[in-house]
């Protein structure tokens, strides 16, 4: 049987994989407990034994730690997408594989779609993560799209600034249908992880459903 990219490590470097994933670990229990400003390679170090020095060895400072975070919620995303959409997931599908993923770890969700952490600039391949998730969004979308669907006058206007949409052959009516999708449902997920739906006695859930249905039905 044919080794692993893992299992094709020496051990010094499996060890170094081990540590960095437990690092990380450690990280996103203290950005759980007093969010992203709060984190600290200082405090993870004591948490592991560790020494500032030593911990250094395998993130250089809290932005890279951070940087490493946000690579990894994207990459996350991007497969869960990727996966639903390979096994036949509609729009509506791919709604709700983003709110499962989204619940499954609010404070992964946030890092990437929250408050930016000041201070901090993400990566370049983070951007093209992200455009891969879009371009799954778009597909579904250009899929969804009726025959006869109506001009609009934001579409007329995405026609020619369309640059987000990198080479995506999507027609406009396509991608005014993507950013209402896009926008809408993180409004409604970022409103319902941060708690804002609490003692207002409805089930965000059906109001997920809910929106989700207005926008496919005018898909």
């Amino acid at each position: 049987m044919a080794e692993t990219a893992a299992e094709a490590r020496n051990p010094r470097e499996r060890y170094r994989a081990q540590v960095r994933a437990e690092i990380k670990e450690h990280a996103w229990e203290q950005i759980a407990t007093a969010g992203v400003p709060a984190l600290s390679l200082n405090a993870i170090a004591r948490q592991m034994g560790m020494s500032g020095p030593a911990l250094y060895r395998y993130f250089a400072n809290r932005d890279d730690l951070i940087t490493e975070l946000i690579r990894d919620a994207y990459r996350s995303l991007d497969e869960t997408l990727a996966a639903a959409a390979s096994g036949g997931a509609d729009l509506a599908g791919l709604a709700h594989a983003l709110r499962e993923w989204a619940l499954a770890d609010p404070q992964r969700y946030f890092l990437i779609y929250g408050t930016p952490v000041p201070g901090y600039h993400a990566p370049q391949d983070t951007t093209e993560t992200s455009a891969r998730i879009m371009a799954t969004l778009l597909d579904a979308c250009t899929a969804a799209l009726a025959p006869d669907a109506p001009a609009t006058l934001f579409g007329a206007h995405l026609a020619d600034h369309r640059d987000w949409a990198r080479d995506h052959p999507a027609p406009p009516e396509a991608l005014h249908r993507a950013l209402s999708f896009w926008t809408r449902l993180h409004g409604l997920l970022s409103l319902e992880l941060a708690g804002h739906f609490t003692g207002m006695a409805f089930d965000p859930a059906l109001f997920f459903a809910a929106e989700l249905a207005d926008l496919t039905d005018r898909a």
